[in-house]
């Protein structure tokens, strides 16, 4: 593995350093408080080409290889605040992007990629309902056919963007004899009938990312709406979550270092006891702690990146990459909050928010636990109860 950044690589990171400090901290804490989507960053993102990143020039992007991606999304994560702007791009480039390329016709690629690389429409992945959540395929909404058509029927929740998005990649079972090879994945259009946003689902955090709920009543849809081959749903969410739980926490890297800096800026200049924090062990080794973190993290992600520029399998690699920065950065979160004090307990910091953001990332994309899962069943164990 080589992570010597060509300059090129290095100047791109710094341009995004520089175009999300001038252009995607506005009304950040207003936006957090009352929970809404920042459209006018989302589409300055678009215009500056971040949701192109890793889509073929062909269908609007720019076919950038993963590590200058995850190099990207780094630095958008070291440059903007809104953690929830971030979750809301990431998971449309890694879950819902990322299928479409891979498994969609010329039709679809041309249809759907062109206005997501631009930022003028979003797009929502569909997996979870209300009974399935890590059982990930036990899913009881349907795609029956009929007349050459699909005909969609239950219900998704958890369903990130829902309320502003354009287009759904929604799993559903044809054949429930089949278990989880009879699961199918389709695009379905925002408007089209039977297909319901419902309620806005208020969350601890990431609030200026929109979650809701999303119902499916005798929505039919033509057959040609459907992504891959019938059977296919188990192979397009394994890719996508391959590449999200590899990609989507890579913003966080940035945040952890952007914690980091302010920490040891803090420690050297807050006064207690005659002299600054910093030359007391507990506050030093904390921050020492952060560093580590950061590091090991961060080598972990341009691994799964690198793995995945090699076109080598990492299924592995990503749950280990995401299992543990997600728990390094809500650890980081927690000890910046700590060495801060009662300052950062205080809204005006954004490490209280840096906190409650933090924590959904041990749950999307799979728990934890299931990560944990993943990598024991990867080194041959049997299969956990």
């Amino acid at each position: 593995m080589d992570f010597a950044f060509t300059e090129e690589q290095l100047a791109f990171k710094t341009s995004v350093t520089k175009f999300a400090r001038a252009e995607l901290n506005g009304e950040l804490a207003a936006l957090d408080k009352d929970g809404l989507f920042n459209w006018n960053a989302f589409r300055k993102c678009g215009e500056f080409g971040i949701q192109g990143l890793s889509v073929p020039p062909a269908y609007g992007g720019s076919g950038a290889d993963p590590l200058t991606v995850v190099l990207a999304m780094e630095a958008l994560g070291y440059a903007c605040k809104d953690n929830g702007l971030l979750f809301s791009i990431n998971a449309q480039m890694w879950s819902v992007q990322a299928p479409l390329i891979e498994f969609g016709s010329d039709a679809q690629k041309q249809k759907y990629l062109p206005p997501l690389c631009a930022g003028e429409h979003v797009a929502a992945h569909a997996m979870s309902e209300p009974e399935s959540g890590s059982d990930a395929f036990s899913l009881r909404t349907t795609a029956t056919r009929r007349n050459g058509s699909y005909v969609l029927n239950g219900t998704k929740t958890f369903v990130t963007n829902a309320g502003v998005a354009d287009c759904f990649l929604i799993f559903a079972t044809v054949d429930r004899e089949r278990g989880m090879h009879g699961v199918s994945a389709f695009m379905v259009d925002k408007g089209t009938p039977g297909l319901t946003v419902s309620r806005k689902l208020e969350k601890m955090g990431l609030r200026t990312s929109p979650m809701g709920d999303v119902v499916l009543e005798e929505c039919e849809i033509p057959e040609c709406h459907r992504l891959g081959p019938e059977g296919a749903g188990v192979a397009i969410f394994n890719c996508g979550m391959e590449w999200e739980r590899g990609g989507i926490l890579a913003s966080y890297l940035g945040t952890m270092e952007r914690q980091l800096e302010a920490c040891v800026h803090y420690a050297r200049e807050r006064k207690q006891f005659g002299k600054p924090i910093g030359r007391f062990q507990a506050v030093a080794h904390r921050v020492a702690d952060m560093k580590v973190r950061l590091e090991t993290a961060r080598w972990l992600v341009y691994r799964v990146a690198w793995l995945k520029q090699q076109s080598k399998k990492a299924v592995m690699d990503a749950a280990i990459a995401k299992l543990y920065l997600s728990e390094c950065f809500v650890q980081s979160c927690l000890d910046a909050v700590q060495i801060h004090g009662g300052y950062g307990y205080m809204t005006e910091f954004g490490l209280e928010r840096d906190l409650r953001d933090s924590v959904s990332g041990t749950l999307y994309s799979g728990t934890s636990e299931i990560q944990r899962n993943i990598i024991a069943a990867w080194m041959g164990l049997p299969k956990a109860e």
